[in-house]
């Protein structure tokens, strides 16, 4: 059993020493990870270390490999190794190793090659006998190739299993490529079986044959499966059989010898004792009757469906190998081991008692195609390979390469996948389709987005990857993370948004950082936490009719790569979503819950929660509690009839000062209505009518205010006088309704806009009225 790793290495060790004919190969570094060593990654159950892969290949006929020795983490030296030999993780993403290849003739023309560019150039010759540099495999993880070559042929070839250091290689690493596969072919099979079903179906003319066999790996085991679950119970007709024999070797004969014999008299025998048919005073016998036979047929449309789909990959596998030999490649073992395995199972499905059927002589989508066990598997598979998935950015190959951008797409996959499984998917743009096949959009370039309903309550929520919502904008520095959840509540007019960033990167709160000290235990790093900050204050939303910005996420949250959720659920990043909607969630195929859990808590929430649960400016409360008191709207008597007139015209309002008494309340009007009495205006007219925004306000005698007489009132008392932007009218009026208003009231405008009568906008006893 492998023990836990104590003081990690700081100097350089030697990792693995390759000795040929032609040079000799040096790798150095680190063989530990300390975050590995922190969170015990890449552990079997028993604490027994995974194994690692490394393959050695000699490519070119001369060349001999001599020896091999390679660093053993168990006793922590360099030991010799030959091919089948156990080894364990000593190569980690993030860390640097130093390659050195010592040439053994001057002469020879050695360079080295790699897929990555930055790999490639690293390694430089330093004089005529050594190649030498620094290598980083950044987060490229999985299997990576070191390549020698002589005269630009491949001529050494050394294969190396990079590790993860924040995630456990088997555990997560391989669910999160099965469930970003998973995904895109859930989303293509949906896509395609609502586009072609009811048309039919076509190949795509351009499919590449490496496309289709890229596909084909990632389905064979799951159609091979299918095939035989069709097997235990596969789809047949009864087939009826007539044929004629004699008459004294069949059991049962059934009615449909009346129009057999009718139509052949000779067939009957003249028998007067035994006879059965009665012809005129004679009697006979029929010679012979049709015996019916009933047996089971499994040559259905639906059998040579399955059988055709057999065949075609198995023609497509035999044109990749013909193609391969033509190119005059060097033969890949692995590869070539791969296509015999696949035909070897093809001819094996294909001597099935029920797929002996005869030739698919038209394609017809018939519901036990769609609906029954193991055809419907089959059908969907036929769909992903004939159609071809051409993958934007290689998402494919990229997906075993760049751990963060594959943890990034995984995210965003597996928020989907959450969603989807409670909710109805109404709209995606992930998949789209030309002339030439389907088309996979999950890019960092793209812009994605998918669109699903709550069948509860007919509420439409969005999931957007790359993109800002319609309406949002970033007026300093532009911010795109890379997943927010809209929510449409019914009765709301804002729609709620919420950020969910993917971030590959984890702090393992080593002992004695200052992470430790604040934290206790791993999470997510400041500086990501930090950012979450920005991207809520940084976003907002501008309401075109007020041309006023408001913030518009409601709560941004980091998704890092961390596997205890019960622990985290301690860790003051978790416990910050519920005090200020900021946090982070540990995110990994087996640790979802908490993920899970909290967006049903914000998809279910009441237009009034969502709104609770973001953090608002300092003041909000006295701010509402003061504009919802019955103090932004001043709503004030005519004291004559011909006063609407001028008012209207002169677009002001004035009212005699001690009808204030809280001077203070003069700060918060923003609107001015016109009460019009029943007494002055009759039934009709009676009740407020018009209203409009206060554009500024100010003291004054009465004698200043020319537009109207002062007539016998003392033209020096105090007036205050209310210029209005523009005057509005109601489209429905607020009518008196047994109430009026004397002097001057105040309401809401929350409540202004939604009353029907005068006594609804009374809102406080104790309001101030004249």
């Amino acid at each position: 059993m492998a023990s836990p790793h104590t003081g990690f290495p700081n100097t350089q060790t030697e990792l693995l020493r390759i000795e040929t004919n032609w040079f000799n190969l040096y790798i150095q570094g680190k063989p530990f990870h300390p975050t590995v060593e922190t969170l015990q990654l890449h552990r079997e159950r028993d604490e027994e270390w995974v194994e690692a892969h490394v393959q050695v290949s000699a490519l070119a006929a001369s060349l001999t490999v001599e020896s091999i020795a390679m660093f053993c983490s168990e006793r922590r030296e360099l030991v010799p190794w030959v091919a089948g030999d156990r080894t364990y993780p000593i190569f980690y993403e993030t860390q640097s190793y130093e390659v050195v290849i010592e040439k053994k003739q001057q002469e020879l023309a050695l360079g080295f090659h790699h897929d990555n560019a930055y790999i490639r150039q690293a390694i430089k010759p330093l004089g005529s006998m050594i190649l030498s540099g620094i290598v980083n495999f950044q987060n490229e993880v999985g299997f990576t190739e070191l390549e020698l070559r002589c005269n630009g042929e491949a001529a050494f070839r050394l294969q190396l299993e990079i590790f993860p250091s924040k995630m456990d290689y088997k555990r997560d690493y391989q669910m999160i490529l099965n469930d970003v596969n998973e995904q895109i072919y859930n989303l293509s099979f949906d896509f395609l079986r609502k586009t072609y079903q009811l048309t039919g179906l076509r190949d795509t003319r351009h499919q590449s044959l490496t496309e289709f066999f890229t596909i084909l790996q990632h389905v064979f085991s799951r159609l091979v499966q299918a095939v035989e679950r069709i097997r235990q119970a596969p789809h047949s007709k009864l087939q009826v059989e007539n044929r004629p024999v004699e008459a004294a070797r069949v059991r049962k004969a059934g009615k449909e010898n009346v129009p057999f014999l009718a139509k052949r008299p000779h067939l009957l025998v003249e028998d007067a004792k035994q006879g059965l048919i009665p012809v005129g005073a004679q009697r006979y016998t029929p010679s012979h009757v049709l015996e019916t036979k009933r047996h089971v047929d499994y040559d259905t449309a639906e059998n040579r469906f399955v059988r055709w789909v057999l065949l075609r990959i198995q023609q497509k596998l035999k044109d990749l190998k013909i193609r391969l030999a033509q190119k005059g490649r060097a033969e890949d073992p692995q590869l070539t081991r791969k296509m015999n395995l696949m035909q070897t199972q093809l001819q094996r499905l294909l001597k099935h008692d029920f797929l002996n059927v005869g030739d698919m002589r038209h394609m017809s989508i018939t519901l036990v195609l769609q609906m029954a066990v193991g055809y419907r598997e089959v059908y969907r598979y036929y769909l992903m390979l004939m159609k071809g998935l051409s993958i934007q950015s290689d998402l494919f190959r990229l997906s075993m390469k760049d751990l963060a951008l594959l943890y990034e797409y995984w995210c965003f996959l597996k928020i989907h996948h959450l969603l989807s499984q409670n909710y109805e998917l109404l709209k995606q743009d992930i998949i789209r389709v030309n002339r030439n096949g389907l088309f996979v959009t999950l890019d960092r370039t793209q812009r994605a987005k998918m669109v699903y309903r709550n069948p509860r309550n007919g509420e439409i929520f969005t999931l957007y990857y790359n993109a800002l919502p319609k309406g949002d904008q970033t007026p300093t520095l532009p911010q795109r993370p890379d997943n927010i959840l809209t929510l449409k509540k019914n009765n709301a007019t804002v729609e709620y948004k919420y950020i969910f960033d993917a971030k590959y990167r984890l702090n393992p709160a080593y002992e004695g950082t200052p992470y430790r000290r604040d934290y206790k235990q791993p999470g997510p790093e400041e500086d990501d936490i930090n950012t979450m900050h920005r991207y809520r204050d940084a976003i907002v939303y501008r309401d075109e009719k007020e041309k006023e910005f408001e913030r518009s996420m409601f709560g941004a949250y980091v998704l890092f790569p961390y596997h205890d959720e019960e622990e985290f659920q301690h860790h003051p990043f978790y416990r910050s979503i519920e005090k200020i909607n900021i946090g982070a969630f540990p995110f990994l195929p087996n640790s979802t819950s908490l993920m899970e859990k909290f967006l049903d808590e914000i998809i279910l929430d009441s237009p009034e929660k969502a709104y609770e649960r973001s953090t608002r400016p300092r003041g909000t409360k006295e701010y509402y509690k003061n504009k919802l008191s019955g103090k932004n709207v001043l709503i004030g008597a005519l004291s004559q009839k011909e006063q609407l007139d001028v008012t209207l015209e002169h677009r002001f309002y004035h009212t005699p000062l001690n009808n204030i008494s809280d001077h203070k309340i003069l700060t918060q009007i923003e609107y001015v209505a016109l009460y019009q009495s029943i007494q002055m205006f009759g039934r009709e007219e009676a009740g407020i009518r018009f209203f409009g925004k206060v554009a500024e306000w100010r003291v004054v005698q009465r004698k200043e205010i020319t537009q109207i007489p002062s007539g016998r009132g003392a033209s020096d008392e105090l007036y205050v006088v209310f210029s209005v932007e523009a005057w509005e009218m109601r489209k429905k009026p607020i009518l008196p309704g047994g109430n009026g208003v004397q002097r001057v009231m105040y309401t809401s405008k929350y409540l202004f806009d939604r009353v029907g009568e005068v006594g609804e906008l009374r809102l406080v006893k104790d309001q101030p009225e004249k």
